[in-house]
């Protein structure tokens, strides 16, 4: 008969006991100073420890996506936390909150996508026909939008975007990865480019995600890892914030009104 107490939760992640912790079968102290943080990330999430090319190529991912400025809408709401009293847990708390499917959360879905087209790619199809087919039957089953491409700000590229694709390419050129997501990537770049007869950016979510399926992440964790980047941003922002001071400030300046929509009292 289980215990009820002791099998409430069970978990391969830790292990402890008076004097000892354990992570993943590792003793913790053979873990400090011998991993760096991404490695430990990966043990954790993962069950074991990348290669040191591996977790090189997973450390520009995450850093690729710590920040995107007060105009991005996961640190305006860190930033307006501490405005409004918040601790530095509470700001991050917000600024994770804020990301989901449409700001921060598209990696998921880039990673699952990207799995589309390479799964036809396996099966014997062209990687353009591929790529075509696959951007029509996301759009048809789940978006018009395609998840990973497109920018408001960043036009006709994403800075990010091709130096991450040629890490992963140089990478490739080692074995340390197929190579195959980056191909998948640039040619969804060149088939959204041309339906739309213009630039189409591939994004942050587009490019990491092309690194967390080269590295054989579950598309969830793509956008758990993204949070993780980018409470990075949010914690610099609202200690920045605390210093600078400001109370209860909002998305825009109190000079300026939002546009009123509704019906005024009769007779005005």
């Amino acid at each position: 008969m289980k215990n009820d107490v002791s099998d409430w939760w069970s978990t391969e992640i830790i292990d402890m006991a008076p004097g000892q912790i354990r992570m993943r079968g590792h003793p913790i102290e053979d873990l400090i100073g011998t991993v760096s943080f991404p490695q430990m990330i990966w043990l954790m999430t993962r069950g074991d420890l990348p290669t040191e090319a591996e977790a090189k190529l997973f450390e520009c991912a995450l850093v690729a996506a710590v920040d995107h400025g007060p105009q991005a809408p996961s640190i305006a709401a860190a930033r307006m936390a501490v405005t409004c009293g918040l601790s530095l847990n509470g700001a991050m708390a917000n600024a994770v909150n804020m990301l989901d499917d449409v700001h921060g959360g598209a990696g998921e879905q880039a990673v699952e996508l990207y799995g589309w087209i390479d799964e036809a790619v396996q099966g014997g199809q062209p990687l353009e026909e591929a790529t075509g087919t696959m951007i029509d039957r996301w759009q048809a089953e789940r978006s018009k939008f395609i998840p990973g491409f497109g920018h408001r700000f960043h036009k006709p590229e994403d800075p990010r975007a091709p130096r991450l694709l040629g890490l992963v390419e140089e990478a490739a050129s080692k074995g340390v990865v197929s190579g195959r997501f980056a191909a998948i990537g640039r040619q969804m770049q060149a088939t959204l480019n041309a339906r739309k007869g213009k630039p189409v950016p591939m994004n942050i979510d587009g490019a990491t995600a092309v690194i967390y399926a080269e590295l054989d992440f579950a598309g969830p964790l793509a956008r758990g890892l993204f949070c993780l980047s980018r409470s990075v941003g949010a914690i610099a922002h609202g200690w920045e914030q605390m210093q600078q001071g400001g109370r209860n400030k909002g998305p825009t300046p109190p000079a300026y009104r939002w546009t009123y929509t509704g019906k005024n009292p009769i007779g005005e």
